[in-house]
């Protein structure tokens, strides 16, 4: 379908703007998960019980409605993007302190609601939704002085972060606080807040170590690992080598058998053993793409809230992959973090799809407002002295 520059639709000025290469990647992302699914889930959906396709079939109804969730917030405007943000962030928060209240507890940790039979994950969504309002106060507290948007940001990065660490979930906590503090610096605001971040941070992480069991279980068979103690972590390391480059072929890996979670966090593994490593440094390629092509679109970006926005929702969406990744070669201990788009999961799809319909609405190619602004009708002064002559001096008078 094509438009005509003199077409003033609203689709039409959205084919115009949006960026088509970010678009093209994040629905080839979509399109690849719902592919994947099929390796993975359904082993899983039999050793649980359910119907073969159960888990396929959850996952194409979430992929269906995250590409047009997407899509839809992809028509945002700047402006646009910074109320949902706000209005996403003030229900996320308010369902995570119902979590802690009424919430169901699984695996140790309490982070669902359960509504109309279905479990929901309030900090999966409170995540893109933070990004873009922490962006909008440090971009204030840049270059507003008589705004306490500073104090602000750092009591909002408070209150989220002690509701997931409440949960408790340390790993969304580091993501989160990560990205926040790559976003202060990048606002330019004085390093010595930065500092005061890390120290945060770093008490924050030996307190998590010291009070939580599974914290500490989990670092300490990480850097001093016992003989098949980190059994699903040593599984998916293993299915790397058992597929080498090219894989063992579609449906004959034997991982999913064995791992509860090949479906979610070790997809990745999957995808090694039964497409191969030039599979997985594709799938790695993908996600590059989006990244680098968001942050070079944030460089061209003229409005600070805006540039930080779109800088924040591209780190988050590439930490998260990369930690995925991280956990599924022996790099990082495990998280239970999903890889956006490819794992399985009804929250945290339609999370990512607010994530990039957020960054599809702001990486639209917009004009630059300043130069938009019109010209003086007054000539100035300067102008007039410039110009010189009779013609100053007719201009003069």
């Amino acid at each position: 379908m094509s438009f005509s520059r003199a077409d003033k639709s609203r689709f039409a000025e959205w084919s115009f703007t949006i960026d088509r290469m970010l678009l093209s990647a994040l629905l080839a992302l979509i399109i690849i998960g719902l592919v994947l699914s099929f390796a993975a889930s359904p082993a899983v959906a039999m050793k649980k019980g359910f119907d073969t396709y159960y888990f396929v079939e959850r996952h194409a109804v979430f992929a269906t409605l995250s590409a047009a969730l997407m899509l839809v917030m992809s028509f945002l405007s700047p402006s646009g993007v910074r109320r949902a943000a706000l209005a996403v962030l003030v229900a996320s928060l308010a369902g995570m302190a119902a979590v802690l209240l009424t919430g169901a507890e699984m695996n140790g940790a309490q982070r669902w609601l359960s509504i109309a039979g279905y479990s929901l994950q309030p900090s999966e969504f409170a995540k893109p939704a933070f990004v873009v309002v922490i962006a909008w106060l440090f971009a204030e507290a840049a270059g507003r002085r008589d705004v306490p948007a500073w104090p602000l940001a750092i009591g909002l990065w408070a209150v989220f972060a002690g509701l997931l660490v409440s949960q408790p979930d340390v790993g969304q906590t580091v993501l989160i606080s990560t990205t926040a503090g790559i976003l202060y610096l990048l606002a330019g605001l004085p390093v010595i807040g930065a500092v005061a971040l890390v120290a945060l941070g770093s008490g924050g992480l030996w307190y998590a170590y010291q009070n939580f069991s599974h914290v500490h279980s989990r670092l300490d068979r990480f850097f001093s690992p016992l003989p098949f103690e980190n059994f699903q972590v040593d599984r998916a390391m293993q299915s790397f080598a058992e597929g080498g480059l090219f894989g063992r072929g579609p449906g004959e890996g034997t991982i999913k058998s064995v791992l509860p979670d090949a479906h979610t966090d070790f997809i990745f593994a999957v995808v090694g053993e039964e497409y191969g490593v030039l599979a997985c440094i594709g799938l790695l390629g993908v996600f590059a793409v989006i990244v680098i092509k968001a942050l070079i679109r944030a460089a061209e970006e003229p409005v600070p809230a805006d540039r930080l926005a779109i800088q924040g929702l591209a780190i988050v969406f590439g930490l998260q992959a990369l930690i995925n990744m991280g956990v599924n070669i022996g790099m990082l201990p495990p998280k239970g973090m999903t890889l956006p788009f490819i794992s399985a999961g009804g929250s945290s799809m339609i999370a990512l799809a607010i994530t990039a319909g957020f960054l599809l609405a702001l990486t639209r190619y917009r004009p630059n407002p300043q130069r938009l602004k019109k010209p003086r009708l007054v000539p100035t002064l300067e102008a007039i002295a410039y110009r010189g002559g009779d013609e100053a001096q007719a201009e003069v008078k």
